[in-house]
């Protein structure tokens, strides 16, 4: 059976063909639609029907969606996996040593949803990084305001909420008389009866400050219709895909309608042909939470740990796992806020927090594979190995410290 393996660049694709002796010539290609699609009847022609590449950037997208329809095994490798040895590094070698290594079973295949978690993760994320912009818009207005002697973000703990929006647009207008202005902020009563919000009010707006301004409240308007875009299209494939799904994700403390949808586009909840196991995709818990980048990193050397700093995963599915991790640790008489106590006595609150998030996300997984909604009451399953472990140094902590109240009472 031959093999082949594509190294994908931004311009140019090298494709190597190997049948467990030799090596066939390496044929370049370009990433245009209809170059790809040579090189898939190429491939056919010489009787490949397995194909290995890296996933390189987003570069391999387009390559990979063509050769799936023309019905090709696929197999997308992580390249830091099958580095090459230093000095030996060639495009037409790469090629070749992806095709050898998965005629001989060597390769491990990456995390690819299908096309209905992909259209949704294109949306989530896009989303997620018009968020991003929309903050960092927010930031631009309230320095626009400040420069011109405006100190709202002095008075208020959101700089978007609706009051600080009705007062950029009344100064875009040309209003700049505090009383008008403060008679717009909502609640305040503190500031507003100690003169602290007419006194952030007042400032010297000029002509290039409030130009400025409103090019940028254009600006976030925009951002913030297109995220409301995105949100509906979420809200109608997970409501016609992932129903089922969004409501076991919403039984766990701190997961918001948002969040929820943002965990399906990652991990891809209904990613098997049996609707019976949803979290086919991974093996265990564990599986999914060292893809996450939420697992202690494996850095053991003569018994000795030197290093328990959490691997690089999926970015989008950490931060979002984080921003719910700590709004479950606030949730009152949960068991993460528990936990999170507990932990922030003897570490600190960002390491305790990333421990909450890995807890979630153990508890997400079971949660969406046996299709049964978040149990407060269950007890957490232990190792009996690590509790072992953690009893022997409790135990020897005790005696160290009594050896110390003796020497000092001796």
């Amino acid at each position: 059976m031959k093999t082949s393996g594509l190294d994908v660049h931004k311009d140019s694709i090298f494709c190597a063909i190997y049948d467990g002796k030799s090596y066939g010539a390496v044929q370049e290609f370009d990433t245009f639609t209809n170059s790809i699609k040579q090189m898939g009847f190429y491939l056919h022609s010489e009787g490949v029907t397995r194909i290995a590449m890296e996933s390189t950037g987003i570069y391999w997208i387009a390559v990979w969606n063509i050769l799936e329809e023309m019905g090709f095994e696929l197999i997308l490798v992580n390249p830091f996996l099958i580095k090459q040895m230093p000095g030996r590094k060639s495009d037409v070698k790469d090629a070749q040593w992806i095709a050898k290594l998965l005629h001989k079973d060597l390769l491990r295949g990456s995390f690819v949803p299908d096309a209905t978690v992909q259209k949704l993760r294109t949306y989530s994320r896009k989303y997620m990084k018009l968020q991003q912009q929309i903050t960092r818009s927010l930031l631009k207005m309230d320095n626009i305001l400040i420069m011109s002697g405006i100190r709202i973000s002095s008075c208020v703990s959101n700089i978007g909420n609706k009051s600080v929006m009705k007062i950029i647009d009344s100064l875009i207008r040309g209003e700049t008389d505090p009383c008008t202005l403060s008679a717009q902020v909502y609640g305040n009563r503190e500031n507003k009866r100690n003169g602290k919000l007419h006194e952030a009010l007042t400032g010297n707006m000029q002509e290039q400050h409030r130009e400025s301004l409103a090019m940028e409240k254009e600006l976030h308007d925009l951002l913030v219709i297109q995220s409301e875009r995105c949100l509906a299209k979420m809200e109608e494939i997970c409501n016609e895909e992932f129903s089922e799904e969004l409501a076991l994700l919403r039984t766990l403390p701190g997961i918001s309608l948002i969040s929820a949808m943002i965990i399906i586009a990652e991990t891809g909840a209904n990613t098997c042909t049996e609707r019976s196991r949803s979290m086919k995709a991974f093996e265990n818990s564990g599986k999914i939470t060292g893809w996450a980048g939420l697992r202690p990193r494996n850095d053991e050397s003569a018994g000795k740990y030197k290093s328990t700093v959490i691997t690089k995963g999926n970015k989008y599915l950490k931060s979002i796992l984080v921003q719910t991790a700590w709004a479950a640790s606030r949730t009152k008489r949960s068991f993460f806020m528990e936990k999170f106590n507990r932990l922030a006595m003897r570490k600190s609150r960002k390491k305790a927090l990333i421990a909450i998030a890995r807890k979630m996300l153990v508890i997400i997984w079971n949660v969406l594979n046996e299709k049964s909604g978040y149990n407060p009451t269950l007890l957490p399953v232990y190792n009996p190995e690590k509790l072992t472990s953690k009893v022997r140094y409790h135990q020897r902590e005790i005696e160290r410290i009594e050896q110390l109240i003796s020497r000092k009472t001796a």
